[in-house]
């Protein structure tokens, strides 16, 4: 039986009914109430449904009229049309590029490419990380010896070195592809938080009780270990979509990234690094939204973080 197990019950306390709460809902109070977490999940939010939303996905159609693919006449010098008071969009809110194209679909798209790709690289990390962790802390031995060296390799390597090298040979093969390959050299950290914690976990009475009465390896490491590393698992996915796209936009900033004819806020800022000083808002408008998608998932992570942590046990009123 795993230790996350739990059942709510209530019990009588001077003439109270006190109903007590599962180990699940305290994380989910706790989470509700982190003013930071509350922050970053509503400007997340808003980013992702106007990304999303603005110039449609897909076969999904969006609600703005211009195409972030279709070149223009370029309009009083592509500067934005934006106005906060009155508020008003007009004609290209966030201006137009050189070739005439509306700015503010191409950041949209940029956004979009972004997100899916810094999703991506933070679920196949986490993914690899788990289980590379989760094997080599619970066999150790000759397992956790060649899993560890071969992280510890991995480590040494520094990041955006071999990163580079990846989109070089990824990046003309799709965003998501490029994604993938990054995910598979970014779960260093992820394998090492989740082996410490199996290494902890493995020695509880709950698992050398299952191991007393014949339960499988297998079954002991995914339904009886891995459930009470779930704290530990989610915030590192959190944070490792924020380093995700902070990575991606690196990428593309020096080249190596998403390649033409898609593009993302890092392209967009490469491509325009030159105009900051005649045309600034073509460098300033992807790199705000840079700013608000990292700052937004590093909140969310934080509040997690503090949700799951077991020194919490007080909810506050």
């Amino acid at each position: 039986m795993s230790a996350t197990t739990e059942t709510p019950h209530t019990s009588e306390a001077q003439g109270m009914a006190i109903k007590a709460k599962t180990q699940r809902q305290l994380v989910v109070r706790r989470f509700f109430r982190h003013r930071g977490a509350m922050v970053g999940m509503v400007l997340f939010a808003l980013v992702f449904a106007l990304a999303f939303s603005s110039i449609g996905f897909g076969p999904l159609p969006g609600w703005w009229k211009h195409s972030y693919d279709v070149t223009g006449t370029v309009i009083a010098g592509g500067r934005p049309t934006l106005t906060v008071w009155p508020f008003s969009l007009g004609e290209h809110p966030f201006g137009q590029d050189n070739l005439g194209k509306d700015y503010f679909a191409l950041v949209m798209r940029g956004a979009q490419i972004s997100i899916i790709v810094a999703v991506m690289i933070g679920l196949v990390s986490t993914l690899i990380g788990t289980v590379i962790g989760a094997l080599a802390g619970y066999f150790r031995g000759r397992v956790e010896t060649l899993l560890m060296r071969f992280t510890d390799v991995m480590i040494t390597i520094p990041t955006l070195v071999i990163a580079a090298v990846v989109g070089m040979i990824a990046g003309n093969l799709g965003p998501y592809f490029l994604a993938a390959m990054l995910g598979v050299i970014t779960w260093t950290g992820v394998a090492r938080l989740v082996r410490g914690e199996f290494l902890s976990l493995r020695e509880k009475e709950f698992v050398e009780a299952a191991r007393a009465v014949g339960t499988p390896a297998k079954r002991i490491i995914f339904k009886h270990i891995l459930p009470n590393c779930l704290g530990v698992i989610i915030v590192s996915a959190t944070l490792a979509i924020s380093s995700g796209i902070l990575l991606e936009s690196g990428l593309s900033f020096l080249g190596f990234g998403v390649k033409f004819p898609d593009t993302s806020l890092g392209v967009l800022i490469n491509e325009y690094r030159s105009a900051m000083t005649v045309r600034p808002w073509l460098f300033w408008w992807p790199g705000i939204f840079i700013i608000a998608i990292a700052l937004s998932v590093n909140f969310i992570g934080d509040g997690l973080r503090d949700a799951f942590d077991p020194r919490q046990n007080r909810v506050r009123g």
